[in-house]
């Protein structure tokens, strides 16, 4: 069964609950639009019946966004958020906030504090604190899921956060060499074989290992993650119409069409390599499950033009779930009430529904281990 995850929240309302998976919430760059959708997404407990929110924040941040978004026009008036210290004290009934830095205080430095659109290194220093609090949490197994909001990849580098974005920093935290950036909606998923590094460098890193690496972690993400059996996958080319044969570019024809191939002869459902331009503008890519770009932004553009409210990042490969927004920090709309939270929410979704769906395909092996185990145990009784 593959996860749900934009339009069916009446059905996912109406599911039988059993144990709530526990969803960290990171507050990102808290001058830029993450506390806006973070609250705009879980506000009056509307998620509650499907996760138990743990926002690792500030309470006074997110007040302070509460009375600006109210005044605004939105209304949160009737709706508290649940301030604890440790995540075994969460309320699965309520918006639950652990503050990760001392922000005591009040009056005049609250005001400069919190400064939406500001570039500063205070909102830096305290996203590092909420990913760190929240990371050592996820390791700890404490939350079933990570959902980051957008941080600022330059206030937040410090000696112990030297990383170009969230995935390579969870690679690292949880010792994963490989992992896929994997942008995923209802209508398209786009994987890149190169993330963030310089233009320069990107056809040096267009290997027959590393493709295939990409391709594997795509083709067990689409299993193991989103339960599609057979998945079909696409392959972009590198060059301009996938190098006209060789005439403008030799990447397909050495790297590309003998790796396709190859997997094809395995019985693998992996086609391509197509020209990127074509590809998105004939719509494509609805024929397929997901589609592996070669670089950032061959990937990114289309993806973010036909699926950007409701897109997901989703770090693929990894051991524990981590998703966020497909967006940025967004200072120039800041504390507005502007920003949409469609991303957010179906960042969340994800989160609970590739968690569920991992422990359920666990539990259906650990059984089947069992039965085999026991069936061994009898044949030898009876021998």
């Amino acid at each position: 069964m593959e996860p749900r995850q934009s339009d069916k929240h009446n059905e996912r309302q109406s599911e039988p609950q059993t144990r709530r998976p526990v969803v960290g919430i990171t507050l990102g760059d808290y001058n830029g639009i993450g506390p806006e959708v973070i609250l705009k997404a879980l506000q009056n407990n509307r998620l509650q019946r499907i996760c138990t929110p743990v926002i690792y924040g500030s309470m006074r941040v997110l007040n302070r966004y509460r009375n600006m978004l109210q005044q605004s026009g939105l209304s949160l008036k009737d709706w508290n958020l649940n301030g604890i210290q440790q995540v075994g004290q969460a309320n699965p009934k309520f918006t639950n906030v652990i503050t990760c830095w001392n922000d005591q205080g009040g009056g005049d430095r609250q005001n400069q504090e919190v400064q939406p659109g500001k570039v500063t290194p205070e909102a830096g220093a305290a996203a590092l604190a909420c990913l760190q609090r929240a990371t050592e949490d996820l390791k700890a197994g404490h939350l079933d899921a990570i959902v980051t909001a957008p941080i600022n990849k330059n206030n937040i580098q410090t000696e112990t956060f030297k990383f170009p974005g969230h995935t390579e920093y969870f690679a690292e935290a949880f010792e994963v060499k490989e992992n896929l950036m994997f942008l995923v909606s209802d209508v398209l998923r786009v994987g890149v074989v190169t993330g963030h590094i310089p233009l320069g460098r990107i056809r040096s890193n267009i290997t027959k290992e590393r493709v295939l690496t990409k391709l594997q972690l795509m083709y067990q993400s689409l299993k193991g993650d989103f339960g599609i059996r057979k998945p079909r996958i696409a392959v972009l080319g590198l060059n301009p119409h996938a190098g006209e044969e060789g005439l403008l570019g030799n990447e397909e024809q050495e790297v590309l069409k003998p790796l396709i191939q190859e997997l094809r002869n395995k019985g693998q459902l992996i086609y391509g390599p197509f020209a990127a331009d074509g590809f998105f503008g004939t719509r494509a890519y609805r024929k397929y499950d997901a589609v592996l770009a070669m670089y950032h932004d061959q990937g990114l553009i289309p993806f973010k033009t036909i699926a950007f409210d409701e897109g997901v990042n989703f770090t693929a490969g990894m051991p524990v779930v981590r998703t966020s927004p497909d967006h940025g920090t967004a200072y120039d709309i800041a504390g507005k009430n502007q920003a949409d939270e469609t991303s957010m929410l179906q960042a969340i979704y994800l989160a609970c529904d590739v968690s569920k769906y991992r422990k359920e395909m666990a539990e259906i092996e650990l059984t089947a281990l069992n039965k085999k185990t026991a069936s061994g145990k009898i044949s030898e009784q009876s021998a």
